[in-house]
């Protein structure tokens, strides 16, 4: 059975709606409940290429998108399919790609038009070992940062990192409602081994799932301003043939939806930008703990490397090591208020990862005391034992 979420701080954090119904529980892949997400939170358009191993989210949703009247098209490559997405949500449908390292480089000018332009769509990046080709079939957490970082300027995004076969699926429904509502790209992250897993558990029906959908246009035509100020930063968002004229440019431009470099109003329309989702945080946010109250050792990671932490976590408990786990399931924007009271009274973080070091880059930015990288970058997940023992080895230094 798959891992759940023991303790959980988080806005839009739960997918269901009012009355949660659930099917029968079914065997299911990572990437196949990637897919049955996305058709379940609305998504109505898919445009992607195969690529190793995200491959079956574009088998799957090809599978699944003509039985509710969606679009599924293999584009060239992955510039096209990330232009074949933000065309499709601008015409009003719910939108996705998914893609692994070489394709979400391709990707990242387009990401960074969709940020700028506010049009909604979600990215799934299914991580393999990298650079360039690297390893096609093995995993890594290599895209952490760019997952942040990949586009140039500053741009608002929002990352998600699932660690289950049922939290691909959850956050995946609600990859889609955060990207609605806050009209701004989400990317799904996870590794190659959660994407092939296959696991247990029940879906929830469609009909049960809370569903968000854009704040759509409204009032005279004549007065409509597609980059509005707004009390949440979030302006509303025309469909096409209602009658509203939108100005669509990647230049940064003002409410009205022009071009514009005029410094006062750059700096209102960045700030608008950015500052919606530091408005919308509660919303956004979302961790899992377990055993981090009392803490002296806390192990902060995410994906495959979560649950290996997770058992290390059980095991030193079990020898009277007061250790414990804090999981960003939301990655970006980084729970930093969050780790910073998760890491009162800790002696050291441990951060485990599969890669060279970049989540302890973020860590290092909120915890002042001893931090301990633990890398791995030979496409080979870091095992429950090596984790324990370096908690060990902590400990008994402390």
């Amino acid at each position: 059975m798959s891992p759940r979420s023991s303790t959980r701080k988080a806005g839009s954090g739960d997918v269901a709606g009012p009355a949660m119904v659930k099917e029968a529980a079914r065997l299911l892949q990572g990437n196949q409940a990637c897919a049955l997400g996305a058709v379940a939170a609305g998504c109505r358009f898919f445009a992607g290429y195969p690529i190793t191993p995200s491959s079956e989210v574009a088998e799957w949703m090809a599978r699944e998108l003509p039985e509710v009247d969606g679009v599924f098209v293999q584009m060239e490559d992955e510039i096209a399919s990330m232009g074949a997405v933000i065309g499709a949500s601008l015409g009003g449908v719910k939108a996705m790609t998914a893609t692994s390292g070489p394709g979400f480089s391709l990707k990242q000018e387009n990401l960074g038009f969709a940020a700028a332009t506010e049009v909604p769509c979600v990215v799934v990046n299914v991580m393999r070992g990298g650079p360039s080709t690297g390893l096609p079939t093995r995993p890594s957490q290599g895209d952490l940062m760019q997952a942040r970082w990949g586009t140039h300027g500053d741009h608002p995004i929002i990352v998600l990192t699932p660690w289950s076969v049922a939290e691909i699926h959850d956050e995946t429904v609600r990859a889609f409602n955060l990207s609605e509502r806050f009209r701004v790209p989400v990317v799904v992250l996870y590794d190659e081994l959660i994407g092939h897993l296959r696991e247990t558990f029940s879906l929830p029906t469609p009909e049960s799932l809370l569903r968000v959908e854009r704040a759509g246009a409204k009032g005279a035509p004549e007065d409509f301003l597609p980059y509005a100020e707004t009390p949440d930063g979030v302006p509303p968002m025309a469909r096409p043939g209602m009658g509203y004229r939108t100005h669509t440019t990647g230049l940064t431009h003002g409410p009205d939806g022009f071009p514009t470099q005029e410094p006062a109003e750059v700096a209102r329309a960045m700030e608008r930008l950015l500052g919606k989702l530091a408005v919308g945080g509660a919303e956004i946010e979302s961790v899992h703990q377990e055993q981090a109250e009392d803490a002296e050792v806390l192990v902060v990671a995410v994906g495959i490397t979560a649950r290996a932490a997770r058992r290390a976590v059980q095991q030193v408990r079990a020898e009277g090591i007061a250790a414990g786990l804090f999981r960003p399931v939301t990655l970006w924007p980084f729970p930093e208020q969050t780790l910073r009271e998760a890491c009162q009274g800790v002696r050291a973080v441990l951060v485990p990862e599969m890669n060279a070091g970049q989540l302890v880059l973020e860590v290092q930015r909120h915890f002042s005391g001893p931090i301990i990288p633990l890398n791995r970058l030979d496409g080979e997940s870091i095992p429950p034992q090596d984790i324990a023992n370096q908690i060990r080895t902590l400990s008994a230094h402390g």
